[in-house]
């Protein structure tokens, strides 16, 4: 696991505080999610003693070191089912506990859930994992905690907090400490100019980034309304049912959504919750015309990927980008024709420094507006071979322009592994179902759909 700046300061601040106070009194002892979330403090796998059946110490380690090897803040508990541990609000205690930006699974008896801070992993993604790490159903602790985590770290956001490199078994001489930090105060008034450069480039970079996605979002939201008056329904008109005026109030709604969430935006990453509710607000709108013109309802599909505005994909059709390989992509059904055709795609361009381009070769700002839409899980595999693909991929990507569906702001300067206390939005760590009893989850936390509740 790397070594993170000012760690060194960090522990002659921590020695300095025991030696001047040696009669301070021994705290009480802690117990439930606050000794769980002190141990998570010091590393990545807590077993509490009552669950140890679930966990043998050789899994945990073998677990724990999985984890710190990644450098990634992916906390896992294993709890037995008691009232010590609230299955409604486990999550959100532990992450309280720790205070630290990050994963949180937790294996509770014989059931299994997550939560996650938007900004160290997507909400989409976190439910996708969750939901592949309970099938089948019946799984060991070992093999589901191993499932999750193989399949969560590559896509986990930050760093492992500071936390997990100090301990007892360093071995390091505090008298060396002494030496080492003053060494590194002077070198650090030095540091400070280089690090203040790089903030003034990456804030110009974010507003720059904020600025070219105002005007693709704002062109989707209002071809979205063009869209809403060109079906021209009336929930009074003959033939209306009661299904079609729950479509279109459903289409109304996530209309004022994405022009609510538009106008909070203050990072790059926070469009992404304008582009969600665009694209359930289309399929809404798909719902509604099918039902007005007989036809059956349409699947719940991505939308169409050359353009979002094309509404929800009706099929996927094969593709290949100039100089890339070739791979499936879900399409409208006049994109479809067209490639059928061997003509080109009605793809989405917009304004570069070269001209107008297609979105996916125009550079990482618009990466949170296409994740709204396609989801991070799917994106990476569409984008394949793209610059924006390319970029996706990239440490320097996460960093720059978030990596998180949320559209929350508490907590927005914290990066996955950093100290946040209890800045974080619980919103992100409801939800979902434990299954195995009666400690269900705590249904749809979300508020306007950002974080959906649901069983899985």
């Amino acid at each position: 696991m790397r070594t993170r700046s000012f760690s060194v300061i960090s522990a002659l601040a921590g020695s300095t505080l025991l030696l001047l106070l040696p009669l301070a009194p021994a705290a009480l002892a802690a117990t439930g999610t606050t000794e769980a979330g002190n141990a998570l403090k010091e590393g990545p796998v807590y077993v509490a003693p009552e669950a140890r059946g679930q966990l043998s110490r050789t899994d945990q380690d073998a677990l724990a070191k999985k984890i710190e090897e990644a450098d990634k803040p992916l906390f896992v508990a294993v709890l037995p089912r008691n009232e010590e541990f609230p299955a409604r609000t486990v999550r959100q205690n532990l992450r309280n506990a720790t205070g630290v930006t990050g994963v949180y699974a937790v294996r509770l008896g014989d059931g299994f859930e997550a939560g996650a801070d938007p900004r160290a992993l997507p909400y989409r993604s976190l439910r996708n994992l969750v939901a592949a790490a309970k099938t089948p159903a019946g799984l060991g602790a070992a093999t589901q905690l191993n499932t999750f985590v193989d399949q969560a770290l590559p896509q986990v956001k930050g760093h492992a907090p500071a936390s997990w490199e100090g301990g007892a078994d360093d071995g390091v001489n505090t008298g060396a400490l002494v030496g080492v930090g003053a060494v590194v105060l002077v070198a650090g008034a030095g540091g400070y100019a280089l690090v203040r450069r790089n903030r003034n480039r990456k804030e110009a970079e974010r507003l720059e980034a904020l600025r070219k996605l105002t005007v693709v979002v704002d062109e989707d939201i209002t071809a979205y309304g063009e869209e809403l008056d060109r079906l021209d329904f009336h929930p009074a008109e003959p033939g209306a049912t009661d299904g079609m005026r729950t479509d279109y109030q459903r289409a109304l709604d996530l209309y004022e959504t994405a022009k609510s969430r538009m106008a909070s935006v203050r990072e790059p990453n926070d469009v992404r919750a304008v582009t969600e509710a665009l694209e359930d607000g289309r399929y809404a709108l798909a719902v509604l015309d099918a039902r007005r013109t007989g036809r059956p309802v349409p699947e719940r599909r991505s939308p169409c990927f050359f353009d979002p505005r094309h509404g929800p994909s009706v099929t996927d059709a094969t593709w290949t980008p100039p100089g890339g390989a070739a791979r499936e992509v879900p399409v409208c059904a006049a994109d479809a024709t067209r490639l059928a055709d061997g003509q080109d795609p009605a793809v989405r361009t917009v304004d570069t420094a070269d001209g107008r381009r297609p979105y996916y070769d125009a550079g990482p700002a618009y990466g949170p507006w296409a994740g709204g839409y396609f989801g991070g899980g799917m994106l990476p595999g569409l984008l394949m071979g793209t610059m924006l693909g390319s970029m996706l991929a990239t440490p320097a990507y996460a960093s720059d322009y978030g990596a998180g569906t949320g559209f929350d702001t508490a907590g927005a300067g914290f990066e996955g592994g950093d100290v946040s206390g209890s800045d974080f939005d619980p919103s992100a760590f409801g939800g979902g179902d434990f299954g195995g009893g009666d400690f269900g989850g705590g249904g749809d936390f979300g508020g306007g759909g950002d974080f959906g509740g649901g069983s899985f």
